[in-house]
């Protein structure tokens, strides 16, 4: 008996330190995706900083220089950026 109540007690650890956290991350990249729009400025899981020219099912077109677009997969975008002077009240310099 005491043995299955610490092989639940190790699956509710399990489901509370892995499983609850990685659906918190996969929803909060779900809800990135839904609200990103051609425009904004994001960077890539591999470090790419570029302006989303196109949004597709399975990609995103994002532009890294003047005139150069790659094709990003949605999922390997890793974060939208704030707008540039977005009033954080900070001076860069």
């Amino acid at each position: 008996m005491d043995f299955l109540i610490m092989i639940a007690l190790g699956f509710v650890l399990i489901w509370l330190l892995i499983v609850m956290p990685q659906r918190r991350r996969m929803a909060q990249h779900r809800r990135l995706m839904d609200t990103m729009n051609p425009g904004d400025e994001v960077v890539t899981a591999g470090g790419l900083l570029g302006r989303v020219t196109r949004i597709d099912d399975d990609e995103v077109g994002v532009e890294i220089a003047r005139g150069v677009e790659v094709r990003v997969a949605r999922r390997a975008i890793a974060a939208v950026l704030p707008p540039e002077g977005g009033g954080t009240g900070t001076d860069p310099a």
